[in-house]
């Protein structure tokens, strides 16, 4: 990819960069630029530390910049307040003041888990993100939402926190097992369904070089997925209007996720099944019609994604989990459901057999 993109989240004077590109690691004085204060405290996981965090080191001691690491354990089960106690005690330990800089280095757990420890830390304090999967870079790094999972609930503990810049370095995405890849890509998809209409035909034209791992495509797919996040969360950044469209099938899939077990379903393949209910009950009410849901379906076994929830998931136990989403309102489950491709809309005026019938695939 010869072009590297700069797009950025306008938030007011907490606006920030989002850097996409290739190669972007190997540039010291991008990460560096953001680091204000002189320290830093790098967090990766077992996986993605020996891979990059040595180019990182590298790249602060260039500019002279003292830096600690925390090195978590690999995956959502571990999304966890023991997480934030352990980086929290690091940086106790080495004597971090309020000027420190956190770097999260990672796929969305270490970003979630990072951005809440800085969130919280001596009351905020500054981090970087630096994502290395799919889903982290078109989803969770962008936005400014952190937090850990609670064993009754996903993101149940949690801060909006945003970063001062996000450095998506696409080269990092080589290392990714096919499995991680596609599970990010079902957050792609999601940009298609909730908001952008040719961008879901252009989804379905180049998927097969999105699987292939075509560096320009998977450049072009992550800058617009990013580009229609930022814009979403400048218009609604604590998510009481438009930003909760994106969560298009999170509602069912963070119900499978925390049923089956955090880590059993990767969290993108939990909202590709989600997404495919959504369409379903969408479908159901007459809003969109059958074709829409063969093409989601159709788009998504492309990218290897799963499109049937477990089978062993019972309707009293998705409501269950459900009932305690953030997006209950007075009792009510609202979902974010489709009124036509790229038109996605916030609701709890749907019928309740229609759902039921949507959770038992009936």
């Amino acid at each position: 990819m010869e072009h590297n993109h700069t797009l950025t989240v306008e938030l007011g004077d907490r606006s920030y960069p989002i850097f996409i590109g290739s190669g972007l690691l190997s540039q010291p004085e991008l990460l560096c630029r953001y680091v204000k204060g002189g320290t830093a405290l790098i967090v990766s996981n077992t996986t993605i530390a020996p891979l990059y965090i040595e180019q990182i080191k590298t790249n602060l001691d260039s500019q002279n910049i003292q830096h600690d690491c925390v090195i978590l354990e690999d995956g959502e089960q571990f999304k966890t307040l023991e997480a934030v106690q352990t980086i929290i005690t690091t940086l106790l330990e080495k004597k971090h003041n309020r000027q420190t800089t956190l770097i999260a280095l990672g796929g969305g757990v270490v970003g979630d888990i990072t951005g809440f420890a800085a969130s919280v830390y001596q009351r905020g304090v500054n981090f970087i993100q630096i994502p290395t999967t799919t889903l982290s870079q078109v989803d969770s790094s962008v936005g400014g939402k952190t937090g850990v999972n609670h064993i009754l609930g996903k993101n149940m503990i949690g801060a909006f926190h945003q970063p001062q810049c996000v450095i998506a370095d696409i080269s990092t995405l080589s290392t990714l097992p096919n499995r991680e890849f596609s599970a990010g890509l079902a957050e792609i998809i999601k940009y298609g369904l909730i908001h952008d209409a040719k961008f879901f035909k252009w989804l379905e034209q180049n998927i097969s070089k999105l699987m292939a791992r075509d560096s320009d495509i998977i450049a072009q797919a992550i800058l617009v997925s990013c580009q229609t996040k930022a814009n979403i969360v400048s218009i609604d950044e604590r998510e009481s209007g438009i930003r909760a469209i994106l969560n298009l099938g999170h509602t069912f899939g963070h119900a499978i996720e925390a049923t089956m077990g955090y880590g059993n379903w990767l969290h993108g393949e939990a909202v590709a099944a989600g997404m495919v209910m959504a369409v379903d009950l969408s479908c159901r009410q007459q809003w969109i019609d059958n074709s829409l849901k063969q093409r989601t379906i159709d788009l998504l076994k492309n990218a290897n994604l799963p499109v049937t929830s477990p089978t062993n998931m019972t309707v009293d136990q998705y409501m269950s989990a459900m009932s305690i989403d953030k997006k209950v309102i007075n009792g009510t489950i609202q979902f974010i459901l489709l009124k036509g491709l790229g038109e996605a809309i916030v609701t709890s005026d749907y019928n309740p057999d229609f759902l039921k019938a949507t959770l038992t695939n009936s």
